[in-house]
């Protein structure tokens, strides 16, 4: 490779790390505890609720939502959400069906008595702000999109490092570490092992990031262009009272989407429902798959099943890209494998950041130096 080309790949590493860096060592430090965000949880907001009769026959979702609709006389079910861990249906309820969240009053109900369930500690708001800072800075889509472009620049400071390394390493040996140089010659030999031992982890990481900041539009664009689409072939119309059992129709949902779990089932006139009809969304049943999700019409008088939407490649992408980004798929042993990586990022980010305060000290020293050799006062 010409010297010219390694400069200009050695200019492009430089500039993206240096804008970067500072972001990125944000993302790695709260995206730790976010690796392993529900043992953190766990400790912090122990669930102490048990089911009142664990051993009975669950209630009818029917059941449930007649008892959430009688402690909220005169609302309409807007929501009903469900658990996956405990017995437990969530109910959200308003003045009318297509009410504003602000008017919106969520319930949780226990599946085995119908009595209201106490709603979690405060503890989940610890590793809620963490979470935030991590997606958006508190900033909302443009803190995503910002952070998306600072995973793009991490990208390309990762693969431009990949270029010096390979021009770096033609007369040494893979792994050598400099001992008997200076410090700074041995961090730069850390620094470029940790580098190149990472790289597709670190790839794989930032590239899911990248796509995990655009899911706003994604899923808007999903939801304008084909979920809409399966709704508005069947709009229009003043919002129906629904008729048919819901339990009923959340089993034929099951049955026109096999093998996968029920998410939450938006009710007539909701924003995720048509005006006559139940819109029942499932998700995958695996780790990997449990952000996929299809969501099933159902009409809310006769029970019929309307027709499904399965996600674009684009939404499935976006999906797939949450449980790879944190590593929470393959449970304890891969997160653990994430958190060792991250430190590591962590570590590459600070040695990076070293070695450039480092090279700008050894050129300020050198100035006066070079001023006196050509004559100049300083």
């Amino acid at each position: 490779m010409r010297a010219s080309t390694v400069k200009v790949w050695e200019l492009i590493h430089k500039w993206t790390s240096l804008i970067c860096t500072a972001f990125l060592l944000m993302l790695c430090i709260t995206g730790l505890p976010l690796i392993f965000h529900d043992e953190i949880d766990d400790a912090l907001n122990p669930d102490v609720w048990q089911p009142k009769y664990p051993n009975a026959v669950p209630l009818t979702l029917d059941e449930i939502l007649t008892t959430a609709l009688n402690n909220r006389e005169g609302e309409q079910a807007i929501y009903m959400s469900f658990d996956i861990v405990r017995p437990v249906v969530n109910v959200a309820t308003g003045p009318t069906a297509d009410a504003p969240s602000t008017e919106m009053h969520f319930a949780s109900y226990d599946l085995t008595s119908g009595e209201l369930v106490p709603p979690a500690d405060v503890g989940e708001s610890v590793m809620e702000f963490i979470l935030q800072l991590h997606t958006d800075m508190f900033l909302a889509l443009p803190g995503m999109l910002f952070l998306g472009a600072m995973g793009i620049l991490f990208a390309l400071s990762t693969i431009s490092g990949v270029v010096i390394y390979r021009q770096y390493m033609r007369k040494l040996s893979f792994g050598t570490v400099r001992k008997q140089k200076s410090t700074r010659h041995k961090w730069l030999d850390y620094h470029n092992l940790l580098g190149i031992v990472t790289v597709a982890w670190v790839l794989v990481v930032g590239l899911t990031g990248v796509i995990n900041t655009l899911e706003t539009p994604i899923l808007d664009t999903w939801r304008d262009n084909n979920f809409k689409q399966l709704l508005s072939e069947h709009q229009g119309g003043a919002i129906a009272q629904p008729v048919a059992s819901i339990s009923e129709a959340v089993k034929q949902a099951k049955l026109a989407a096999p093998d996968m779990t029920l998410q939450f089932v938006a009710f007539p006139g909701s924003n995720f429902s048509s005006n006559q009809h139940y819109a029942i969304f499932l998700h995958g049943n695996t780790p990997l798959t449990k952000e996929l999700v299809t969501p099933v019409l159902v009409n809310a008088i006769s029970g019929e099943v309307i027709g499904l939407s399965e996600m674009p490649w684009y939404a499935k992408a976006l999906s797939l890209s949450r449980p790879l980004h944190f590593g929470d798929y393959g449970g304890l042993f891969l997160k653990i494998l994430w958190a060792i990586l991250d430190v590591l990022t962590i570590i590459i980010l600070g040695s990076g950041l070293y070695l450039w305060v480092q090279k700008n000290k050894n050129i300020n020293r050198a100035m006066p130096a070079k001023n006196i050799a050509d004559g100049v006062t300083v």
